[in-house]
């Protein structure tokens, strides 16, 4: 199915034949008859720089420090105001804020988290690099080798199986949303025991004991402790997704993917 040509960054209608593709793409029709040199080069008309060969110092700080250092203040910040909105006004004898159990209950928000933030921090990276890509804001990465394995080429659209729909319709949107759902989560599985086992470690040792559950106090623990678990996961995960579209945008330029994103 037809999950990009990126809807949100099109080219120019007088480009529109001609564009390579915005930064996702599959292979198209007629990718055999364009040899890849000559795809970059003509990449560099529309806006996409010249895949790097090897990571360059300006990749590096967009990767780990404007996206994964921006990401961790920006995650963080949110997750603070959530948890201060959330919890710093419960009663604390109707509903007491604890580990494990309802209705406040710090785990189940712990997981949620993760989830939730993955999927939103994948779609966020979705739009801004790819449209740094399009306006040649930062150069995409082309020495990492394509994939062979079935599975990471599905995650990294490689393949194409299935019909296309047309453009702009609701079936279009509805699998390209789909796609990208799909990949958020995988994503969110991948994190979850990392962020989620240290994180109820964190809260054990800084709840008070009751004989059935760890108690925590409106203020300060679960504000600081979503402060912290936002942010770690937003300096972790984010960088790899950015990483993801820097390569796929390199493959895609290199291998003349004028479509760049039949799924």
């Amino acid at each position: 199915m037809k999950w990009a040509i990126n809807p949100f960054f099109k080219p120019r209608e007088d480009r529109t034949e001609e564009s390579p593709a915005d930064v996702e793409a599959a292979p198209a029709s007629d990718s055999s008859s364009t040899s890849p040199s000559s795809s970059v080069e003509q990449s560099t008309q529309h806006g996409f720089k010249r895949p790097t060969e090897r990571f360059t110092a300006y990749q590096l700080f967009y990767i780990f420090v404007l996206d994964g250092i921006g990401a961790m203040i920006v995650s963080g910040g949110i997750n603070f105001a959530i948890a201060y909105g959330m919890y710093a006004h419960q009663d604390p004898v109707r509903k007491p804020i604890r580990l494990f159990m309802l209705p406040n209950t710090l785990a189940g928000d712990a997981g949620v988290t993760v989830l939730v933030q993955c999927v939103i921090t994948w779609h966020i990276e979705l739009l801004l690099v790819n449209w740094d890509l399009r306006k040649g804001a930062v150069r995409p990465i082309g020495f990492i080798p394509e994939p062979k394995n079935r599975l990471m080429r599905w995650f990294m659209f490689m393949d194409r199986p299935g019909p296309t729909h047309k453009l702009g319709s609701f079936l279009y949107w509805f699998w390209f949303f789909a796609s990208q759902l799909a990949r958020s989560v995988l994503i969110s599985a991948i994190f979850f025991p990392f962020i989620w086992g240290p994180s109820v470690g964190f809260l054990t040792i800084h709840g008070t004991w009751r004989g059935d559950d760890w108690y925590f106090n409106r203020e300060w623990t679960p504000q600081i402790f979503k402060l912290l678990q936002g942010g770690i996961l937003g300096l972790l995960s984010t960088p790899p997704m950015v990483i993801f579209w820097l390569t796929r945008c390199g493959w895609a330029l290199k291998n003349n993917e004028a479509r760049y994103g039949e799924r």
